[in-house]
């Protein structure tokens, strides 16, 4: 078998990259993510070497690091009490429309046409639940109270857009409301039974799981995964309500072997992600549009903080909980890149306007997380706190 010596070393040397970035990260007790991101960035900048032969190898590692992330992510809930959760939640996600309305109010300003408003619209209302999944890990909030509730949020907004996505992508290429409706219905019942599923034959599929060799079970859990990840895609949903469907219908001590077998490809293809969304922000005609996607990045900020307080008020979080929830919604990320994808070649100004949004929110949003209701110190000398 022919080995590549370019993508031997391109990926080595993207590795060795990340591995100094997350290590600087773990120093100064922050998330890598905003080092990755911003990695990414430079790599896909001018006068940067780029990675040709192992761009593929990173592009669908993304895939499946997103995939993984959710994954993990449901392995911390079971079914039934998260059913719960988002019943309870209900009123959360209504809250969370208005995250739309800044996109759309700047989508009519700047002279969009529908599809144009409506895209920006679903930019700014959608949470990035990669980047949130990895940032809740990363800080050892996955006990925390408030984190069922944005939790909540994330789903609620993941389902939305098995709704949303059909009908941007049938009214981008120029087709009619009745085939972005139908298209739309198909999702959403294919969500909904899929959730069905999980809930009540759940136990069966953990049957089908179990393993005493690790290796087995994780190649049944994986193969699984990526089997429901790729029917929800199917139908125009989200990989990642799907893989996480998954998580939620493993519990116990199945899911704590679960969690262990598939930690290191996590962090791998997790890392590999963060890259990639960095390498997907085009540099070049960011500039002028950098004062619009900042203005949208502020006013955004806040009323994600605004949901998030509200959602975890639900839950009789207190205080210091309710913005630390309200903090952990601002990342935007992945869907609002494919939000671009879709609509961005209508309209010039909204590629360049969105990813530097993406960017200024990706990056910010980790970091704001970190120190977000934390109690009051010199954070760099918490080292030194031992008494």
């Amino acid at each position: 078998m022919h080995v590549s010596l370019a993508l031997l070393l391109e990926l080595g040397l993207v590795l060795i990259a990340l591995s100094v970035l997350g290590t600087l990260a773990r120093r100064a007790t922050l998330s890598p993510i905003p080092l990755y991101l911003l990695a990414g960035l430079a790599f896909g900048a001018a006068g940067v070497p780029h990675v040709p032969t192992a761009g593929q190898f990173l592009q669908a590692g993304a895939s499946i690091g997103i995939v993984l992330l959710l994954l993990a992510l449901g392995l911390e809930f079971s079914t039934a009490e998260f059913a719960t959760s988002m019943r309870h939640h209900l009123p959360s996600a209504g809250v969370d429309l208005l995250n739309a309305v800044p996109g759309a109010v700047a989508g009519w300003w700047l002279g969009l046409d529908g599809v144009g408003v409506l895209a920006l619209a679903g930019a700014t209302y959608i949470s990035s639940s990669g980047i949130i999944a990895r940032l809740l890990g990363d800080l050892r909030r996955l006990g925390n109270r408030e984190t069922p509730s944005v939790l909540s949020v994330l789903v609620l907004e993941d389902f939305a857009m098995a709704a949303y996505l059909p009908v941007l992508a049938v009214l981008a290429s120029g087709g009619t409301w009745w085939q972005a409706t139908v298209g739309a219905l198909v999702a959403v019942g294919a969500v909904l039974a899929a959730f069905t599923v999980s809930s009540r034959w759940g136990h069966h599929i953990g049957r089908l799981v179990e393993h005493p060799d690790n290796e087995q079970l994780m190649l049944r859990m994986l193969g699984l995964t990526m089997v429901v990840a790729a029917l929800a895609e199917y139908v125009h949903a989200s990989a990642a309500v799907g893989a996480f469907l998954v998580g939620l219908t493993l519990t116990g001590q199945l899911a704590e072997r679960a969690r262990a077998v598939i930690e290191p490809l996590r962090d791998l293809f997790a890392a590999v992600f963060f890259l990639v969304i960095g390498l997907s922000v085009a540099p070049a005609g960011m500039l002028p549009v950098l004062p619009a996607a900042l203005a949208l990045a502020v006013v955004t900020g806040l009323t994600k903080i605004f949901t998030g307080r509200y959602a975890a008020s639900r839950d009789g979080v207190g205080p210091r909980g309710r913005l630390r929830a309200g903090a952990a919604l601002i990342a935007r990320g992945e869907f609002s890149i494919v939000i671009v994808g879709l609509a961005g070649a209508r309209h010039p100004v909204l590629a360049p306007l969105v990813s530097a949004y993406v960017l200024l929110l990706a990056v910010a949003g980790p970091l704001i997380t970190r120190f977000a209701g934390a109690r009051p110190r010199w954070w760099f000398l918490g080292r030194f706190e031992k008494v």
